[in-house]
């Protein structure tokens, strides 16, 4: 039983219940800042192209436990390879106006508190997947988050215009990691996947860039519309969702069905057809709208992943 010390002029339990009401508070603003950390609508993303791959790998539904521990260890890996970028870029964030509101810039949690924790997440993520998968998709998911969080965000992000394209890399990785725990190999199929991935990540982040060309150049960040002429960026905003649609394509006659088929055919000519539209309003001097493009290959990602699912199920 919890007795409350009595305070002169307050009514008996007032001083003990609002530090309490402010303690969860404290809490819940704690949780929500390491959650922001790991930036879940980029993980929701990454596990909405590898739970489709796991299916068609395994003809069906995978065994539970590896679909289970993928979809944690792929969701822990991804907070980590995040938290470690936010520890990573803290210098920066704080000069853009689309990071600055991040925990760390806004000083809600401590570098060193970040630096724990998307340590703690890799080495979670990694033993999980070492326990319950196999060693490719295991090294294949400890290789991704040093790339991420060493080669791209220390090393190429601030120092080549090419830093997407490389960085292409990791965002496409879950796919033939969802692929190895399921089959301890990689298909073709597997890779035809990863390169779909790995080209739409071109006009998806070239589109954010455009929206936020002054942000990077304040925090010094060589992205391509920074450092080039939008005819350069909208040539390879163009070029790029080209090879996504022949990508996608490409990989129908791999081991996928009709719907698969009509799927990636009708949101190809869509996704195309915004590219082209941003390209034309370019040329002629109207305004351009980038988050359009950005906000349709998030949908176009989806559909065509969640076809891939619909066929390997039926």
């Amino acid at each position: 039983m919890i007795t409350e010390r009595p305070v002169p002029g307050r009514p008996p339990g007032v001083a003990e219940r609002a530090p309490r009401v402010e303690n969860r508070r404290d809490r819940a603003a704690v949780f929500r800042a390491y959650l922001a950390l790991t930036k879940p609508a980029i993980v929701e993303l990454l596990l909405v192209t590898t739970v489709p791959t796991m299916i068609l790998a395994a003809g069906g539904w995978p065994d539970p436990v590896t679909f289970f521990v993928v979809l944690v260890g792929g969701a822990l890996a991804g907070g980590a390879a995040s938290a470690l970028n936010c520890y990573i870029d803290r210098d920066i964030d704080q000069l853009m106006r689309r990071t600055k509101r991040r925990p760390l810039p806004a000083h809600e949690i401590t570098p060193r508190a970040v630096l724990i924790f998307g340590l703690t997440l890799s080495v979670v993520s990694v033993v999980l997947m070492g326990a319950f998968t196999n060693w490719l998709a295991t090294a294949l998911t400890a290789a991704s988050i040093f790339y991420y969080d060493v080669v791209y965000t220390m090393w190429l992000k601030r120092r080549t215009p090419a830093n997407t394209f490389w960085g292409g890399v990791c965002g496409a990785a879950p796919v033939i990691i969802g692929w190895a725990a399921v089959t301890g190999t990689i298909a073709p199929m597997g890779w035809a996947l990863f390169a779909v991935v790995f080209f739409w990540q071109m006009p998806h982040f070239y589109a954010l860039a455009v929206k936020y060309k002054d942000d990077y150049a304040r925090a010094g960040i060589p992205m391509l519309p920074v450092v080039r002429s939008m005819d350069r960026v909208n040539f390879e905003i163009l070029v790029y969702t080209v090879l996504t649609v022949i990508a996608s394509l490409a990989a129908w006659p791999l081991g996928l069905g009709p719907i698969y088929g009509v799927t990636a055919i009708v949101m190809g000519a869509v996704f195309l057809g915004e590219a082209i539209r941003l390209v034309y309003r370019a040329k002629v001097g109207s305004p351009v709208k980038p988050m359009r493009l950005f906000h349709l290959s998030i949908t176009y990602l989806t559909v065509v992943f969640m076809a891939i699912a619909v066929d390997a199920l039926l």
